[in-house]
């Protein structure tokens, strides 16, 4: 007679649990349901892919294209084929990853080592037809040329009939070119095989985008281009520049003056003048230098960087005593009414950062703020528009809208400190500052630490409430960017990038990667830092 052995509890437990998480994962992976959702969310994938594919590959964007290609077919291998279940759980948060991290980090160094700017934001083909462009003048005595507004594939084109009576046809990007059977009425032609006419209200329908319309007459852009105001009759146009495509130069007819292609993105004239639009180049290391030799720009930027580290230092520190200080008094057991209290103090951190940035604001104007008419009674004092006196008010609105995170976490983190540590203490005869000072406080510094840090990080980069409360002002107008004297790091780049007439999108770039540095060097330094506290437990 064979005796089963007796199988041990926590075999019959594993047992169980291996089981259970077959079915979990058979649920996971099977049922119709399931698989009719795979195949719509792929199909969707791939059309979106594919569509994507077709608009980069046409604009010549080989690499971007290839690569959301090559994704998308590793995509539907993973989730066609059986198995892999890690993979079909990770892929989708990869993805994000790829696209909302890494690629903005590298496109950003991309950017910054390039001139992308105000002027210098498209192709050396389109700077040269916007310089012709731009300086179009119509030619005297010029040749009225009858003209048919046709509407082709997404775009509006001119079907001309020129003095030999011959049908052309062309758009802003497509020259002058013969059509064959084109309809003509009365010596002029106004249809042509696969395009729309526009008739009387569609010409008023798109007056304003005929106007802008400007028609090449022929591949060399030197020849000049027709445009009409009325969508009936075309004139020529010649722009004052002439373009030598053999020595890449374009010259003024007016003055003269020969502009080179020096290499720096624009047509250059030998005393410096640029003509814009010039065109995107690579520029190497140009921005970086520029930051730091420009004393325009290297000055303002050494301020910017010491008041942004006084601010994040002087945040950190000030909402943490403050909000240690109230979590000590909250945490005393004589207490009373705690948790009213509590309620209370943690109202700022209940409502929208920039909406109490605002508000402030409104709190702290000079003429009509609450702060100088009814405490002040009427004083008119600067407290947005005064270097100083507008980076006090930062300081104090920040201490107000972050002092509650930290009365919170140092609450929590002083009620997981035993007392049996503080009455041991005392039974040495420590007082009660000393108990609090060498046992209490190392202890909270444990727990707390890495949240000083990202609140550090945070405040570095606190765009919201500079931007709010003082937009980064009082303006320094010695400085060679648009830097205002509360502005910090962030709030600069993004002024340098996206305020005023000269936006730098290139030193922008530059600036960022400089504050990622930064940022990155102080917090692997502190992180450094905080195992020393570790070791107390």
């Amino acid at each position: 007679m064979t005796m089963t052995p007796q199988r041990t509890s926590a075999e019959i437990r594993r047992d169980k649990l291996s089981a259970r998480a077959a079915r979990m994962a058979e649920a996971a992976s099977g049922g119709w349901k399931v698989v009719l959702f795979k195949i719509v969310a792929l199909g969707l994938i791939d059309a979106m892919a594919l569509y994507s594919c077709l608009v980069l590959f046409r604009a010549g964007n080989w690499v971007v294209g290839s690569i959301i290609a090559v994704g998308t077919v590793v995509v539907n291998i993973i989730y066609l084929r059986k198995g892999g279940l890690p993979a079909k759980y990770l892929t989708p948060g990869l993805i994000f990853l790829l696209i909302f991290q890494i690629f903005v980090v590298l496109y950003s160094g991309y950017i910054a080592f390039t001139n992308y700017g105000t002027g210098h934001n498209s192709t050396k083909e389109d700077a040269i037809s916007g310089i012709m462009l731009q300086n179009q003048e119509r030619v005297p005595d010029s040749d009225a040329y009858p003209v048919s507004v046709l509407q082709g594939p997404g775009e509006l084109l001119f079907l001309v009939t020129d003095p030999d009576g011959d049908a052309l046809i062309g758009g802003t990007d497509r020259p002058l070119e013969n059509v064959d059977d084109a309809t003509f009425e009365g010596g002029k032609a106004v249809g042509a095989p696969g395009y729309t006419t526009l008739d009387f209200a569609g010409l008023i329908a798109n007056s304003e985008e005929i106007t802008q319309i400007s028609v090449p007459i022929s591949d060399d852009v030197n020849d000049g281009m027709l445009s009409t105001a009325d969508g009936a009759t075309a004139y020529l146009y010649t722009s004052r520049y002439v373009y030598d495509e053999v020595a890449d130069t374009m010259t003024d007819t007016e003055s003269g003056v020969v502009f080179s292609n020096i290499g720096t993105g624009a047509f250059t004239a030998p005393d410096g003048t640029e003509i814009l639009p010039g065109w995107q180049i690579t520029v190497g290391f140009d921005n970086f230098i520029r930051a730091f030799t420009e004393p325009s720009i290297r000055e303002p930027l050494i301020s910017v960087t010491i008041w942004t580290f006084v601010f994040a230092i002087l945040s950190v520190a000030t909402t943490f005593i403050l909000g240690l200080f109230l979590a000590i008094v909250f945490n005393d057991p004589r207490m009373k009414s705690k948790k009213f209290y509590r309620v209370i103090m943690i109202l700022p951190y209940a409502f929208p950062g920039f909406l109490s940035a605002l508000v402030w604001a409104g709190m702290l104007n000079q003429e009509f703020g609450f702060v100088n008419t009814v405490l002040f009674g009427g004083a008119e004092i600067p407290w947005l528009t005064n270097e100083w006196l507008a980076k006090f008010s930062i300081i104090f609105v920040n201490l107000w809208l972050g002092f509650p995170y930290m009365f919170l976490v140092t609450t929590g983190a002083l009620q997981s400190i035993p007392d049996e540590l503080t009455e041991a203490a005392h039974m040495d005869g420590a007082r009660t500052f000393q108990a609090f000072r060498l046992i209490k406080l190392p202890l909270l510094l444990v727990s707390v630490a890495p949240l000083l840090i990202s609140s550090f990080a945070f405040n570095f980069n606190n765009f919201n409430l500079i931007y709010m409360l003082t937009g980064g002002g009082p303006r320094d107008i010695t400085a060679g960017v648009n830097v205002g004297a509360t502005d910090i790091l962030i709030s600069m780049v993004y002024k340098v990038a996206f305020i005023g007439a000269n936006r730098d999108y290139g030193l922008a770039s530059a600036f960022s990667i400089i504050i990622f540095i930064l940022v990155a060097t102080i917090s692997i330094i502190a992180f450094r830092r905080t195992k020393a506290l570790e070791e107390l437990n």
